[in-house]
């Protein structure tokens, strides 16, 4: 009989042993499923980035096939250019050259007109001489006609041929006096011809200089078409090059998105499967939990019975003197408060918590170190309050310090605590993940136990402990 009992004990010690172990690999677990969907979290959010470089490069690919065709475009008109160039470049220089040729004819057009104004001075003096010579003919003439008078009628044939030299002597006289007026306009003419063709020399002095400067330019233009020539064939064989990258790397960025994919789906499987692991570890755990050995678990299983009761006699109690209405315990009408951020949430039964059960979770949750906190949840998840360290107000912009530390009013759900609120039975024990934000989690065992009013399952009440 005593080897029998010995033995029975023996088992029972198996029994907790194996609990506990279960719970360690529950533990492990969740703490590697935690990992598995923070790593899965973040392949998530790289494949989105993935998936907006893809655009991104889709659009630059596309730019890309722009500035292909824009550089080949750009190089044939390169050559075009260089053609006309080419071809222009000798009739401009043709016609340069007739207009440096005219400036020259009319520069030696100044020497010709200064030779016929020395020539119009010289039939000027001429001219001049010929008066002179008219006016000493013509008093010639007076003084034959004089002396063929005094000489009677011995010399009326002189005095007739005085008379006649003294005529010819004043027509010439007129004549010349006429030769004088003219060659004095043609004179005045030919100075203002000159003074034009020295205007036309000086411009086209200046002209010649833009000539020259002209042809440097025209010489510029033909080498800078040249080199633009061979930029744009650089261009065009670098984009072409570029082309080419940015085609395997579109290629390259597919296999990668591709792959993440795979991967991510790997890692939901793995992630799976360890959530049944856990499962099963949470189950053996729990059934563990309900044998006659005592474990370091059978501590926190009793706070939680004393603190469900507890919770059970304040509302039970509120229910029957008419402070809180069944209706306010099970409303579900949850209204958002504006401005928080998680979001929090106000129900009939929120202010009652507050007021009657918060001091209560204070209490209970000072019993040992190693409590996280004790705390009301509903069978959507919704926390109407918590210990007061988790009641913090919110701090505008600082999610993650109040995914910590205001956690009352939050709706919280997870896989461990919808198994608790769907279960039957006096109560569970599980290993979980609490959710602190932004894939942040901290690795809890909890104790759930069922809260019961008026024939209606409320909820759970939970103390969640560090192991």
């Amino acid at each position: 009989m005593g080897q029998i009992s010995g033995a029975g004990l023996e088992n029972r010690d198996l029994l907790a042993d194996l609990g506990e172990q279960s719970g360690d690999i529950a533990l492990q677990c969740s703490e590697t499923v935690g990992f598995l969907g923070e790593v899965n979290r973040r392949i998530q959010g790289d494949a989105a980035h993935l998936e907006r470089l893809q655009s991104h490069m889709a659009r630059l690919a596309a730019s890309q096939s722009e500035s292909v065709a824009a550089a080949r475009e750009l190089s044939h008109t390169a050559e075009r250019a260089e053609q006309i160039i080419a071809d222009g470049h000798d009739v401009i220089g043709l016609s340069l050259g007739e207009v440096a040729t005219l400036v020259d004819h009319v520069t030696g057009l100044e020497g010709h007109l200064r030779q016929f104004l020395s020539v119009i001075e010289a039939v000027g003096d001429v001219s001049g001489q010929l008066g002179a010579i008219a006016r000493q003919t013509r008093l010639l003439g007076v003084n034959a006609a004089i002396e063929a008078a005094r000489g009677g009628e011995a010399t009326q044939g002189f005095a007739i041929v005085a008379e006649e030299i003294r005529r010819l002597a004043e027509q010439a006289g007129e004549s010349s006096a006429s030769v004088a007026t003219k060659l004095g306009q043609l004179d005045q003419d030919a100075r203002r011809l000159i003074e034009g063709v020295e205007d036309n020399i000086l411009r086209g002095r200046d002209a010649g200089a833009h000539i020259d400067q002209l042809r440097l330019r025209l010489a510029e233009i033909a080498s800078l078409v040249t080199q633009f020539g061979e930029r744009s064939g650089a261009i065009v064989g670098c984009t072409d090059a570029a082309d080419r990258e940015v085609a395997a790397l579109r290629q390259g960025l597919t296999e990668f998105g591709r792959s993440a994919r795979e991967s991510t789906a790997r890692v939901d499987a793995a992630r799976e499967q360890l959530e049944g692991l856990e499962g099963m570890a949470n189950a053996m755990l729990n059934t563990a939990a309900h044998g006659p050995q005592v474990t370091r678990n059978s501590r926190y299983i009793a706070m939680a019975e004393e603190g469900a009761e507890e919770v059970r006699k304040i509302i039970g109690a509120a229910l029957r003197d008419g402070s809180l209405s069944i209706d306010a315990l099970f409303d579900t009408d949850y209204r958002r408060i504006e401005g928080s951020d998680p979001p929090q949430y106000l129900t009939g039964f929120t202010q009652f918590a507050d007021d009657m059960l918060r001091a209560m979770l204070d209490r209970h949750s000072a019993q040992d170190s190693a409590v996280i906190g004790c705390c009301l949840i509903d069978m959507n998840g919704y926390l109407p309050t918590h210990v007061n360290a988790r009641c913090q107000p919110q701090r505008p912009g600082e999610r993650l310090w109040n995914m910590e530390h205001a956690r009352n009013r939050q709706i919280f759900m997870n896989d461990q605590t919808r198994r608790a609120l769907d279960g039957a039975s006096d109560f569970f024990l599980f290993t979980y993940r609490q959710d602190l934000g932004e894939g942040r989690y901290r690795a809890l065992r909890s104790v759930f136990v069922p809260l019961v009013f008026a024939g209606r399952r409320w909820g759970l009440y939970e103390v969640g402990y560090l192991i």
